[in-house]
C-alpha cells in the first residue's frame, strides 16, 4: 500500500529539516529518488508546512526601539521579533545581547556581569576570541544552594575565558538571612575591592528576573516561601540583581533590600553603561520597572516584551 501523500511529505520535511538528513539518505531509507525528495520538499514550503525564519542580530523592530528610546531616555535599544515557541524568542534575545556585546570590543576592557539562565546562555554562545584581555567582574552574590549546574561565578568565568581575559568573583550569598550579616561582609577588603571594580566598569550586563516560585532565588532558599507572598502583597513583579521591584521602579520590600549583597539601585543608575537583556511577556512589568527607574541604558528585549512594558 503506498504511503499516505501528506504523511510522506511530513517524513520528508522533518527527516531534512528537524533531523538535518541529507536528500539521498532520505531517499534511500523512504524509496525515493533525490529528484523526489527535492520536489517534496519545495511541496512542503510551499504548503506552509515549513516556514523559515532568518534569525539575526539585525532583524530588530527599529520603531519599537526609537519609542522605547524616546520614552525612557536609553541610549540603545534592540528589540527582536517575537517567536511561536518561547525558548525560540530567549534564543533570538540572548543571541542578539551577545552581538551587541561583541560590537563594543575593543571599548571594552572591564565588563561586570550577574548571573542567571539568560547570563548562562549569553556566556555559552559568545565565541573564544570576541573580546581580548578583558576583566570580567561579578556584580553580586551567588546562592549557596545550588538548583542549577552552572553558578554565578561559572558565568563570569566563562565570559572572561572566551573574551581573553580574568575574572574577580564575588563568593558571598545574594541574600543573606540578617541585615548585620551584609553589614559585616561589607567591610571585608575582597568583598569592598570587587565592588569598586563593577562600579566602574566599562559596562554591566545582567537580566530582568520575574517574580516566581520557579525562580532560582526562590528554588535556591535565597527567598522563602514566606517573603515571596510578602513580594506579592507588597506589589512587587520582579527583581534586578536581588532587588525587588514595584512596576513603578520603588522598592518592594525594604527588609529583604537590607539584606541584598551585591550592587546597588543607586549603583546600577550611576553606572556608565547598563545593558539589561530580558524576553517574554511575563518580564514587562519587570522591564517596566527597570525602565522606569533609570537602572539600564540599553535594553535587549523582544516584541511582544517591549510592547507590553509601553502600555500605561
Amino acid at each position: 500500500m503506498p504511503p499516505d501523500p501528506a504523511e510522506l511529505l511530513l517524513q520528508v520535511a522533518q527527516r531534512y529539516w528537524e533531523q538535518d538528513r541529507t536528500q539521498e539518505d532520505i531517499g534511500r531509507e523512504l524509496h525515493l529518488t533525490r529528484w523526489k525528495v527535492g520536489r517534496l520538499l519545495d511541496q512542503a514550503r510551499a504548503e506552509g508546512i515549513v516556514q523559515i525564519t532568518v534569525v539575526h542580530p539585525q532583524t530588530r523592530r527599529r520603531e519599537l526601539e526609537a519609542t522605547l528610546m524616546t520614552r525612557y531616555g536609553l541610549a540603545d535599544c534592540i528589540v527582536v521579533p517575537t517567536q511561536e515557541h518561547e525558548q525560540d524568542t530567549t534564543t533570538h534575545v540572548v543571541r542578539a545581547a551577545a552581538h551587541y556585546l561583541r560590537t563594543r570590543d575593543p571599548q571594552l576592557r572591564t565588563l561586570g556581569v550577574s548571573w542567571g539562565n539568560t547570563l548562562q546562555e549569553i556566556a555559552a554562545i559568545l565565541p573564544s576570541g570576541w573580546a581580548h584581555g578583558l576583566e570580567v567582574i561579578q556584580v553580586n552574590g551567588g546562592i549557596s544552594r545550588s538548583v542549577r549546574p552552572t553558578t554565578a561565578a561559572d558565568v563570569a568565568m566563562s565570559i572572561a575565558r572566551s573574551g581573553h581575559g580574568r575574572a574577580s568573583l564575588l563568593p558571598v550569598p545574594a541574600i543573606v538571612e540578617h541585615a548585620g550579616t551584609r553589614q559585616a561582609l561589607y567591610t571585608e577588603q575582597f568583598v569592598q575591592e570587587t565592588l569598586a571594580k563593577a562600579r566602574t566598569a566599562d559596562a554591566l550586563l545582567f537580566s530582568l528576573g520575574v517574580l516566581s516560585p520557579t525562580s532560582v532565588l526562590v528554588r535556591s532558599g535565597a527567598v522563602t516561601a514566606d517573603e515571596l507572598t510578602r513580594l506579592r502583597a507588597a506589589g512587587a513583579c520582579g527583581d534586578v540583581l536581588g532587588h525587588y521591584l514595584r512596576p513603578d521602579g520603588t522598592v518592594a520590600d525594604p527588609d529583604l533590600e537590607s539584606r541584598t549583597i551585591g550592587l546597588s539601585l543607586a549603583d546600577l543608575t550611576a553606572a556608565a553603561q547598563g545593558i539589561a537583556v530580558a524576553s517574554g511577556p511575563a518580564k514587562a512589568p519587570v522591564i517596566r520597572a527597570a525602565l522606569t527607574s533609570r537602572l539600564c541604558s540599553v535594553l535587549v528585549t523582544d516584541e511582544a516584551a517591549a510592547r507590553l512594558a509601553l502600555e500605561p
